[in-house]
């Protein structure tokens, strides 16, 4: 791997300028006016793969967004590794709490990125790490040092549930045969001390609507007489959750796995320190489920947040309404053997029969994803730890994540594989958040890695 690592410290500044390019693509895929950049900027994942030398790169359309699909296959014998990530991105909202624009990729030092870090919307999630791939892919394709068949599988959904991949995967299942899925989209605990995920929670995401009166009201003639829309579905959250932070729907907790005392005593060797964990956040204390650590209850632990509230008036001045309609969007994040359809389905019929009288609720379903865990004890596991001791000099940490990635699940059930989540970024890189970034040590990082994965993987592939 030495040419293919000198390769990569050549190039290092033409990969960032060439981030720096996607970057500025605004392929927000959860709003339709964006539609045009989503195109774009499958086109632009879709070249960078053809001059990294794949073959087959097609764009293909789906009922939605584009999934783009390339490949080479050195030889069928050969192992095979699917790579998937996504080129969509979180809307930029609110765009004025951005200390430089979203889609001008700007760089900067920080305290956590003393050698900078690239500011903008899909630096981290997930277009940095999704280029971290086929720039590891183009100087393996440079230097003739590829050891096994490479595919990828890039797709414009996932911050939207993932809609059409299924579909897609169901449908080419041949063409997206492989031994394994490799994803880059989850991070590690800190730049000294690197970490594989090896589980995810899972999701139930649903809009509720509360609907009072047949129209907006004078909150003179009508207030304390008629149920406020606003009220009522503030106070049926705030019911969700008792005094210990437990979650009160019927049933929510029946399937939940119960981690034995071991697994969280190893959990919780990861570094972490409560005065940085708070200072980063800008808090001056914590809130969760008692009895638990702030790293259990962020990983094994299932969850129930609101997103977004909104209803009445919200513009300039004052405007004495009662609505006749208030809304929120709603997450639930869960655990291994929670389904996600029948928490949604126990979440719907609980909050319906928490309205009191005055007003009508409906329950929308978005999206859901399911919980997994991943085996340590495989030849994929395997190689990726000794890939990330090899360039950071110290054995990975098997970590589980709070986040979710539904596709892991899908994978494993349409295509007969699991899969490994090597990701580079940092919790702290604000994804999903204004000031998103992505350190260029791990930008860098991540592309010296991944040819070192594919090295052992194909070595302990063939000695099996």
């Amino acid at each position: 791997m030495e040419k293919t690592q000198s390769y990569i410290q050549t190039n290092k500044q033409r990969f960032l300028d060439e981030l720096v390019e996607l970057l500025r693509i605004p392929s927000v895929s959860a709003d339709p006016a964006y539609k045009g950049d989503i195109n774009r900027m499958a086109e632009a994942i879709a070249e960078s793969l053809r001059k990294a030398g794949a073959d087959g790169v097609q764009v293909h359309e789906t009922a939605g967004h584009p999934i783009v699909y390339g490949q080479k296959i050195l030889h069928p014998d050969l192992p095979t590794v699917l790579v998937y990530g996504h080129y969509d991105v979180q809307p930029a909202d609110p765009v004025e709490l951005w200390h430089s624009p979203p889609f001008e990729p700007t760089i900067k030092k920080t305290s956590v990125h003393p050698d900078g870090a690239i500011f903008a919307r899909g630096s981290c999630d997930d277009k940095g790490q999704v280029f971290m791939h086929v720039k590891a892919f183009e100087a393996l394709m440079a230097t003739g040092e590829l050891p096994c068949n490479v595919k990828f599988m890039i797709e414009g959904e996932e911050e939207v549930g993932s809609t059409n991949l299924g579909h897609f995967c169901r449908q080419n299942n041949a063409l997206l045969a492989c031994d394994m899925v490799l994803v880059s989209d989850t991070s590690i605990i800190a730049n000294d001390t690197p970490s594989i995920t090896v589980g995810l929670r899972g999701l139930s995401y649903v809009e509720v609507e509360v609907t009072g009166p047949n129209r907006d009201l004078h909150s003179g003639v009508y207030g304390g007489a008629v149920a406020n829309p606003i009220n009522v579905l503030t106070q049926m959250i705030a019911s969700l959750h008792d005094e210990d932070k437990h979650i009160t729907i019927p049933g929510f907790y029946d399937e939940v796995d119960v981690v034995s005392r071991e697994e969280r005593q190893k959990m919780n060797e990861a570094p972490y320190n409560q005065e940085e964990y708070m200072a980063d956040l800008g808090v001056n204390g914590l809130m969760g489920e008692k009895d638990f650590t702030t790293l259990e209850q962020t990983s094994i632990r299932p969850t129930l947040d609101v997103n977004g509230i909104w209803g009445g008036y919200i513009g300039e001045g004052a405007k004495t309404v009662l609505p006749s309609k208030a809304y929120a969007k709603i997450s639930m994040r869960l655990v291994p053997h929670q389904k996600s359809e029948k928490i949604t389905q126990l979440f719907a019929d609980h909050f319906k029969k928490i309205a009191p009288p005055g007003v009508q609720v409906n329950v929308h379903p978005h999206h859901g994803g399911e919980p997994v865990v991943t085996p340590t004890n495989t030849p994929e596991y395997q190689a990726a730890f000794q890939a990330m001791a090899k360039t950071f000099g110290k054995e990975p940490l098997p970590q589980r994540s709070g986040g979710s990635i539904p596709i892991v699940a899908l994978f494993e059930e349409v295509l007969g594989v699991k899969s490994v989540l090597m990701g580079f970024g940092l919790d702290s890189d604000s994804i999903h958040s204004p000031d998103e970034h992505f350190g260029l040590f791990n930008f860098y990082k991540g592309i010296e890695t991944i040819p070192y994965f594919y090295q052992h993987f194909a070595a302990l592939k063939s000695q099996v």
